[in-house]
């Protein structure tokens, strides 16, 4: 009975790593193996634990042993995380499945292999998976269907697009029955669970936000949306290290352009794509852009507008707003109105005041210009100026020793998070402002050590711990 205990609670504790993983990268079994920005993990905490477990087992009989400081182990490596699992009705599938077929070979089989029913229960999930998800699609392909006089709006970008959507979203609210996509959502799963289970019969303009990490995951949103509008905002390095080239960036974007009912589409000069009779490039006159701490201000077509956000890299975001609700009817004077009681996207340069310090909140900004920006935005600050950032994400060293290099000459404590970037920033940032925060448990006790009245603190980007 003790051996049959071991088995399973081995089979539970580490199903629970290898779901918590698979859903932190999208479900995807070569993304955990193969693009894990901490890999020694999977080694500590799957790998190791079960050679252990097989050869405690079949030489000692003590398996029940390594399941117990596997439980341990796991424990203290969970109570770490800032990003646990979160129980959807996939996870709870999967935990069912697993434990069913742990059960099923151990009593019907008699089988106590330990690594079978991670790949039985795997086969088995992608299978029911699968089949909910076409019933899932279809379900709102006929919601889609029926909303026939909706318009739908399709944006993607590298960087910018949930903005863009918040922005143009907000312009749009006054003069239509307007709905967007919430949060970041931007897959295609994602879109098709918003359209089944929020997306409300009287809308006017529907707003679609599409991201991707692999060629054709743009295309397989806007064929099924089938966007009347599409715009494709900034195009710059973001999730270089699954796309390798900007022509594969920029070419998967462009895959929102293959819409049956496409009539025109605004496409920033990034993407270098080529003007057409439905295709405007866009960009923004440069000199014409002022940010401050409280607003920013720039010239579309001739037009000043200026908007309480922060940063000059949302110039870009704001024009293309603004060129789509003029498309649809909104005069310049409406669309200032609306643009005087827009508020920033939370955690995208979003300004806090609290205890006397200025907070700029970019914790959600993970790119490079927007990052640059905002380093340029608090550069403008009269006091100490702080900031907490674990770097760039999915991007070479380049891009994150001029991170450095630039937070070093802005800042004067710089707060290091995680060790993805830390021997970067110990090489480009002075000892004398360097500071590391090992655990983010223990940022609010830095923060009162380390920051006064009158400081600026800026939080730029935010990876979560397993990053």
């Amino acid at each position: 009975m003790i051996e049959f205990a071991g088995y399973i609670l081995f089979v539970i504790v580490s199903g629970y790593y290898l779901a918590t993983n698979l859903q932190w990268y999208s479900y995807k079994i070569k993304r955990v193996l193969f693009n894990h920005t901490k890999p020694l993990w999977n080694i500590i905490y799957f790998v190791l634990p079960l050679v252990l477990y097989v050869v405690a087992q079949h030489l000692y009989n003590l398996g029940y042993l390594i399941s117990i400081v596997y439980l341990i182990a796991l424990y203290f490596w969970y109570k770490g995380l800032d990003k646990a699992l979160v129980w959807t009705g996939r996870i709870k599938r999967f935990a069912v499945l697993l434990i069913v077929v742990a059960l099923l070979l151990w009593f019907v089989f008699k089988c106590n292999l330990i690594f079978a029913p991670f790949v039985l229960a795997w086969i088995a999930s992608m299978a029911i998976e699968k089949i909910l998800f076409l019933g899932f699609k279809a379900k709102a392909k006929a919601k889609m269907q029926n909303a026939k006089d909706m318009i739908v709006i399709g944006i993607t970008a590298s960087y910018g697009k949930t903005s863009i959507k918040n922005f143009l979203a907000h312009i749009l609210e006054g003069s239509f029955d307007t709905y967007a996509t919430p949060r970041s959502v931007n897959t295609l799963g994602g879109v098709i669970k918003d359209i089944n289970d929020d997306l409300p019969h009287d809308t006017q303009v529907y707003i679609v936000e599409m991201g991707a990490r692999v060629k054709g995951d743009i295309s397989d949103i806007s064929t099924f949306v089938n966007p009347h509008y599409a715009v494709v905002g900034k195009i710059g390095p973001a999730h270089i290290e699954y796309f390798k080239t900007l022509k594969n960036i920029s070419n998967t974007k462009l895959e929102i352009l293959q819409s049956n009912r496409l009539q025109k589409s605004w496409i920033h000069e990034s993407a270098n794509a080529k003007a057409d009779n439905n295709i405007d490039i866009f960009s923004i006159d440069e000199s014409s852009v002022s940010s401050t701490l409280d607003s920013t201000s720039f010239v579309v077509d001739g037009v000043s507008y200026e908007a309480p956000i922060l940063g000059d890299f949302h110039a870009i975001n704001l024009t293309a707003a603004i060129k789509v609700a003029m498309h649809l009817g909104l005069s310049s004077e409406t669309i200032q109105k609306r643009l005087s009681t827009l508020k920033a996207t939370p955690h995208r340069l979003q300004r806090i005041d609290a205890g006397g310090k200025v907070i700029l909140d970019d914790s959600f900004n993970g790119n490079i210009d927007g990052m640059l920006a905002s380093f340029e935005l608090a550069s403008t600050h009269k006091g100490r100026k702080v900031v907490i950032t674990p770097g760039l994400v999915e991007v070479d060293d380049e891009l994150n020793i001029r991170v450095a290099k630039r937070a070093n000459e802005v800042f004067d404590v710089v707060i290091v998070t995680g060790n993805l970037n830390e021997a970067i920033f110990e090489k480009y940032i002075d000892r004398s402002k360097l500071l590391k925060l090992a655990n983010k448990a223990d940022m609010q006790n830095m923060l009162i050590e380390h920051t006064k009245a009158g400081d600026l603190i800026l939080f730029a980007n935010d990876a979560p711990s397993f990053i």
